[in-house]
């Protein structure tokens, strides 16, 4: 099994929480199989907020991906082609169950120093 913590604007996390955001989109993805995200919501909430399971990672053009997530997206679709703008391949993590961390935790509790600029390596 292998988790990676991944940081997100709170926008999404808070969407991921709910359930009502159901991929998480990154123009690259980890190299190895992941099977859950450790959900760090970044400024102003600066915590580790849940988890989320993997259920698949898709790969795709971004205007193909875009159709085949959209409804649960949870981002607009302006901001979705901008956030690809110049790229062939998008990314998405399809998520699965949820937990919500009661109350956060912080990065130390991961023996992380600084906030990822993407992701790290929790377990694999």
């Amino acid at each position: 099994m292998c988790k990676i913590l991944l940081s997100i604007n709170p926008e999404y996390s808070s969407q991921i929480l709910q359930g009502t955001k159901k991929y998480e989109f990154r123009r690259q993805i980890a190299k190895r199989q992941v099977d859950e995200i450790v959900i760090y919501s970044t400024f102003p909430e600066m915590k580790v907020v849940g988890s989320v399971k993997v259920n698949a990672v898709i790969q795709n053009t971004p205007e193909k991906l875009w159709e085949e997530t959209k409804d649960f997206a949870g981002i607009s679709k302006e901001n979705f082609f901008s956030y690809f703008a110049g790229k062939n391949n998008a990314f998405a993590y399809k998520l699965g169950d949820v937990i919500e961390f009661d109350p956060p935790q912080r990065l130390v509790d991961y023996d992380v120093k600084v906030a990822p600029q993407s992701f790290i390596y929790l377990n694999c």
